[in-house]
């Protein structure tokens, strides 16, 4: 059995490889050649959300699956486009700017399937939202961590980490900061976040990855029972490793805040 950080650092030092696991998944591999051989006929956005496999595929692929029963509000999305003044602009969550961009039917009209941004760049992203959703099947704590590495490097203020649940649950777990905090004033919890985390420090590659240790450690130390076996979509199988880690050692070999 491994634990979380362990578990975390095998798919990420191996993230290449991890994708192309998951994209040759016959499943991954179907969807995604459908997307590619029918997102270029698209037109319209009565077009695209008529097709339900190409509209699921899509708002995947972006983080905003939960949201395919949402027709009327990711269709104002689409509609309003990406303007300063947009619906999708106004929204705290960036994923609906960053869905109206990559689709702006607004700006582009009928050729907004024709672009570059719309082929390889999502099917791309569909593979990396896949393998945090498998990795989270085996530990809920490695897809929280590969959530965040992938989320660090645009993080520019307290409140996207405070409006982001995946996000703020990284940030209390590193910290032990009790759920119940979430019910202080924004502000001052937004002061919190930036007494404890350099957020410039997440653009730094060697010291996110110090960051996430921290967290691995602390998820696996709340939730001992999730040591799991190497996810097959790393290996191709379930392989069981067995590996001694003294977590305390680890975490009192980093400075409280993260700096």
């Amino acid at each position: 059995m491994i634990n979380t950080m362990t578990s975390y650092k095998l798919i990420s030092s191996n993230l290449t490889r991890s994708l192309t696991r998951v994209a040759a998944e016959p499943v991954v591999q179907r969807d995604t050649d459908y997307y590619l051989k029918n997102i270029g006929k698209v037109k319209t956005i009565d077009d695209f959300m008529k097709d339900d496999r190409l509209y699921k595929y899509a708002l995947k692929a972006i983080g905003l699956e939960d949201m395919a029963f949402a027709k009327a509000f990711i269709r104002k999305v689409l509609t309003e486009g990406t303007g300063k003044d947009s619906f999708a602009n106004k929204l705290t969550d960036k994923r609906y700017l960053e869905f109206a961009t990559t689709f702006d039917f607004a700006k582009l009209g009928d050729k907004a399937t024709s672009q570059p941004a719309v082929l390889k760049p999502v099917t791309d992203k569909y593979a990396r939202q896949t393998l945090e959703k498998e990795a989270g099947q085996d530990n809920e704590g490695v897809r929280l961590a590969l959530y965040f590495a992938r989320k660090a490097p645009t993080i520019t203020n307290a409140y996207e980490i405070l409006g982001d649940k995946a996000l703020l649950k990284v940030f209390q777990t590193t910290f032990s900061i009790p759920t119940q905090a979430s019910n202080m004033d924004i502000d001052r919890q937004a002061k919190m976040v930036t007494d404890k985390l350099d957020l410039a420090s997440l653009k730094d590659p060697a010291k996110l990855e110090k960051f996430l240790t921290r967290f691995t450690a602390m998820y696996e130390m709340n939730n001992p029972s999730t040591a799991s076996t190497i996810p097959s979509l790393l290996f191709g199988g379930d392989t069981t490793i067995g590996i001694s880690q003294n977590i305390l050692t680890i975490l009192q070999s980093f400075k409280l805040g993260g700096r």
